[in-house]
């Protein structure tokens, strides 16, 4: 990185283990959410930028990578890990200009995931699991080899780009495979500074970046290269990624939008409810595809349910970065703030708000902890996702009532139920069709469990073993062993 007479930073893109700087030299501005105020430029790279870095992951996987033994890779991958936790003071600094979010929030929620998932990744690459070799055929021999796909392109999305560029490739480089990898156009700074981190390790072209914006998303889904695209984006991009990947057979791991289901039970204990559930709606400002953030609540509790979270809503506090008493940071870009002050804009009359439900006066792209009632099912609040600060509260009338509205959305990625009769749980978490059904809490997530969803929030898994299987391809080998 250097520095322009302007003050900005100049970013440049990390191909073949070296920064370079990208083929026309056209750049965009980084911008702080926190202040909305510009503190660097990075490239908008073009096809070409994209081939250059494609061709460095094809060569490195080629001459050597691919020939990498699972306890290399370990080996590897455990030293990024240990260099993530030494330079953690860079990271979160980088995070947070990125994001604009909390630095106490960033250092201790953050920096933990990309450790902890590089760990993980880093033990599973000598796991892997295949059918047994066998004579399955009278004077043959059967057997499986998983193998690395080759070369992969990613996509990262703006909540959280440190992390998930550690969910994507963690799984990708422990399998065998090469990246090229593209953080959103809004916070490209992190990603860039993990893949210095990471070529100190590697060898030169196994982990690429590029910087861009739509269109060198879209050049690298369209290139020949890479064999499978990893997307974590909206369900809008997944359509389109989805739609050119088709047209070169390309494998797809999409991880797209959420509206999560929070049901809660008579039975529930309101106020550990509502601590919860504003715990996991607010957190990261609602820009969470998991966030708890569409609440079905049974009458017998729903009032209470009601005011409990508009007074956690009250004692939640956003606020910039070095406050230490905030909880939440701004909305990444002015483009989301419109977006989530358009629902308040179209809100139907019987809907109330509790609090909140407006832009903070302040620099940057703040929005007050919010809380909506009265809602029907049919209102946009409640079937589109928000990615924002707001908690919605519905009214239900019965068990099946409450399913069937759960699940009466496009998505499908996390859900939660409050309660406490167990078999209602164990029930209800059968009939939710998420990928994630919590029981009397919302949002965490561990190494060792996958995470994706069904419906328009995608296919494929982050996490888990199930997600390093993602990256790999199957080969039958048979062998005849009769004699003649």
């Amino acid at each position: 990185m250097t520095s322009h007479s302007d003050g900005l930073r100049r970013l440049r893109n990390f191909i073949n283990g070296e920064y370079v700087d990208s083929v026309d030299g056209r750049t965009a501005p980084v911008v702080n959410p926190a202040t909305g105020e510009a503190y660097a430029e990075a490239p908008v790279s073009t096809a070409e930028d994209v081939d250059r870095a494609f061709r460095a992951a094809a060569d490195a996987f080629e001459n050597g990578w691919r020939d990498s033994t699972p306890a290399e890779r370990q080996i590897i991958l455990n030293k990024i890990a240990d260099a993530v936790e030494e330079r953690a003071d860079e990271l979160v600094a980088a995070e947070v200009e990125n994001c604009g979010k909390p630095v106490k929030a960033t250092r201790e929620e953050e920096i933990w995931q990309v450790t902890d998932a590089l760990r993980f990744f880093a033990g599973a690459a000598r796991v892997l699991e295949g059918k047994a070799a066998g004579e399955y055929m009278a004077d043959h021999t059967s057997w499986i080899r998983r193998e690395p796909i080759g070369v992969v392109g990613q996509i990262t999305p703006w909540n959280y780009p440190m992390a998930m560029a550690a969910w994507k490739i963690g799984p990708a480089l422990a399998a065998g495979n090469t990246i090229v990898l593209k953080p959103s156009d809004t916070t490209p700074v992190s990603t860039l500074l993990l893949a210095e981190i990471a070529a100190e390790f590697l060898p030169p072209g196994v982990f690429n970046v590029v910087t861009g914006d739509r269109d060198t998303g879209r050049a690298l889904v369209d290139h020949p290269i890479p064999r499978l695209v990893s997307l974590t984006g909206s369900t809008r991009a997944g359509y389109e990624v989805a739609q050119s990947a088709s047209r070169d057979l390309k494998r797809l791991h999409l991880e797209l939008g959420g509206k999560a289901p929070v049901i809660v039970f008579d039975d529930a204990d309101v106020e550990k409810a509502a601590e919860g559930i504003a715990g996991a709606g607010y957190f990261n400002a609602g820009q969470d595809c998991t966030a708890a953030t569409r609440v079905l609540a049974a009458p017998g509790i729903h009032d209470d349910l009601a005011a409990a979270l508009a007074e956690q809503a009250k004692k939640t506090k956003t606020a910039g970065p070095d406050e230490t008493d905030a909880y939440y940071g701004p909305l990444n870009n002015p483009n989301q703030l419109d977006r989530v002050s358009g629902f308040f804009e179209r809100l139907p009359d019987h809907a109330e708000v509790l609090t909140g439900g407006s832009a903070v006066d302040r620099p940057g792209y703040f929005f007050s902890p919010t809380v909506v009632s009265n809602l029907r099912q049919g209102d946009e609040m409640v079937s589109e996702e928000i990615f924002g600060p707001v908690i919605t509260v519905q009214r239900f009338d019965d068990e099946d009532t409450a399913v069937a509205w759960a699940n009466s959305v496009k998505y499908g990625l996390a859900s939660s139920v409050w309660t406490k009769d167990h078999a209602r749980a164990l029930r209800v978490s059968r009939r939710l069709d998420f990928g994630c059904v919590w029981i009397n809490t919302h949002i965490p997530i561990i190494a060792e469990m996958p995470h994706g969803g069904f419906k328009h929030s995608g296919y494929g898994k982050d996490l888990s073993l199930y997600s390093l299987e993602e990256y790999t391809r199957i080969k039958h080998v048979m062998s005849y062993i009769g004699r003649d």
